[in-house]
């Protein structure tokens, strides 16, 4: 589980490259079949009504399916 901190660090190691400034943003879903990318489309705060919990808030990312796919994987970088 990523914490919002660390989400926040990892991100701002990303964005020094402009190539990833530039960089269409995915997810990837861990379903089984083939590897499937989606598109995030909305990033969202949520708070939980569970009380006592230490959990009290949410990120989510809002996915759909890629309108046009893009070419191969060729590595990761």
């Amino acid at each position: 589980m990523l914490q919002g901190k660390e989400f926040r660090r990892l991100l701002d190691k990303f964005l020094i490259s402009p190539a990833t400034q530039e960089a269409r943003v995915q997810v990837e879903l861990p379903d089984g079949s083939p590897i499937k990318f989606w598109d995030i489309v909305e990033i969202s705060l949520l708070e939980n009504r569970i009380l006592g919990s230490k959990e009290t808030h949410r990120l989510v990312l809002k996915v759909m399916e890629p309108r046009h796919v893009m070419g191969k994987i060729i590595k990761k970088l």
